[in-house]
């Protein structure tokens, strides 16, 4: 199973969005800079804003490629306060 995920960094005011299989081992990796040139890398205080899980991995992808499609701060806060349009984006990018 898979998991999309959006991180928030209130250094940078920022939001992260991913896709991953394993989202625990993910998180450790963002949180331990791993990746030295990523973007997660310019913060020290990412928080896990918020998840969809139990997802095909494909799917989780077209998911995470369909909010960064958005560009918008409100379509994020959106997804955590009405959690049935996470629902929704499962359906829609159902493998």
């Amino acid at each position: 199973m898979a998991s999309v995920y959006i991180l928030y960094s209130n250094h940078l005011d920022s939001f992260y969005t991913g896709s991953c299989k394993d989202l625990s081992y993910r998180m450790g990796q963002h949180l331990n800079k791993d990746f030295s040139k990523s973007f997660t890398a310019n913060a020290d205080d990412w928080e896990l804003f918020l998840f969809i899980d139990e997802l095909d991995y494909t799917q989780a992808r077209e998911i995470e490629a369909h909010i960064k499609r958005m560009k918008s701060r409100t379509y994020i806060y959106n997804l955590k306060k009405y959690p049935e349009i996470g629902n929704k984006l499962k359906t829609k990018y159902k493998v």
